[in-house]
């Protein structure tokens, strides 16, 4: 007799990827006060946690990968907490006036429609893959969310002589750029979306 699904579930929450994934959702409440306080010093350290939290999200997947240990609670937790995180530090932003709210608001809207479409599409059995676009917003936006977080002006070595850069400038050019590849990943979403089930009808049509 197979082991009940709870137990396995129980297995699955001690794996090391999964580990790492609940550090990044348990290291939130802290990241949160860090930039309440909106100092040098607590916005560095607001910056160095994200940071953190960006790398093992990349650790963890790894892992995940190298070790065998893909689970269904790993593919639920992972982008659970790198959504909590995100929108967690756009909103403590936009909070410290650092970021427009329209920003947010047009990144949750594109996060709950593409949920919302890779529900439909998981449900039917269709696969639609995500394009580099996608790749290049996630990648901006991270980069961008630390420099908004450091977001004073800080000394930067260009190794030829030294500047002092305003990260807040910096962090919000990222994530404008970001938010316009948002949105594009959201339409060759959608295309594809209807693509595939265009293509799926079409064999239908043809045989009638």
């Amino acid at each position: 007799m197979p082991p009940p699904r709870t137990h396995l579930l129980r297995q699955e929450l001690w794996h090391l990827p999964n580990i790492l994934t609940l550090a990044r959702v348990a290291v939130l409440p802290l990241f949160v006060l860090y930039t309440y306080y909106a100092d040098p010093l607590h916005s560095f350290l607001a910056a160095m946690i994200f940071t953190g939290a960006a790398v093992t999200d990349l650790l963890d997947g790894y892992l995940a990968r190298r070790m065998h240990l893909e689970t269904v609670l790993g593919k639920f937790l992972d982008p659970l907490a790198d959504k909590l995180i995100v929108m967690a530090a756009l909103v403590m932003m936009v909070r410290l006036g650092r970021l427009a709210a329209w920003v947010v608001i047009l990144l949750l809207a594109r996060e709950l429609v593409v949920g919302g479409l890779r529900t439909i599409a998981a449900t039917e059995g269709m696969v639609i893959a995500a394009g580099q676009e996608g790749k290049w917003k996630t990648s901006l936006q991270l980069v961008g969310v630390i420099a908004l977080c450091l977001h004073y002006e800080h000394p930067v070595d260009f190794f030829w002589a030294t500047y002092p850069v305003s990260f807040n400038a910096v962090g919000q050019v990222l994530v404008y750029l970001s938010t316009f590849l948002s949105v594009w990943s959201l339409v060759v979403y959608f295309r594809g979306f209807l693509q595939t089930i265009a293509a799926r009808e079409r064999p239908q049509t043809s045989a009638s």
